[in-house]
């Protein structure tokens, strides 16, 4: 399976109740984009460090937030070294690590924060098991 059809079919799917993640994308832990959703937005590697940083040094995120593509997002609960959740507004952001890449998703109403967190680490589990 390509890293695309992922996307294509795993995070950008339909959503059972409506809706669908506004973008999703899975980028290495060297920045290197594997595979986005055409509306996912332009970001740089300076933004991605910190991010790793995160996983391993929890709270090293809450004074300065999450910056994707020029966009903040206020850090909220996540799971120590699995998942960073962030908020903006009413929406937010997903981002599950696994053993070679970053799994992001990035919602907005309707979708809700838990139906985004259900998706994104539903296949960042499934890509940890596949040693991915």
């Amino acid at each position: 399976m390509s890293w695309q059809t992922y996307i294509d079919d795993h995070l950008m799917c339909e959503i059972e109740g409506g809706g669908q993640l506004k973008a999703a994308a899975i980028v290495g832990h060297d920045s290197s984009v594997w595979a986005q959703s055409t509306n996912f937005p332009k970001f740089n590697a300076e933004e991605i460090k910190p991010i790793l940083i995160e996983f391993n040094d929890p709270g090293h995120l809450a004074p300065t937030g999450i910056f994707l593509g020029g966009t903040k997002y206020m850090v909220i609960q996540g799971e120590f070294g699995a998942v960073i959740r962030g908020k903006k507004g009413s929406g937010g952001i997903t981002i599950k690590k696994t053993n070679k890449a970053l799994l992001f998703g990035i919602y907005d109403e309707p979708v809700v924060a838990g139906q985004c967190n259900l998706i994104v680490e539903r296949l960042g589990d499934h890509l940890i098991d596949q040693d991915l």
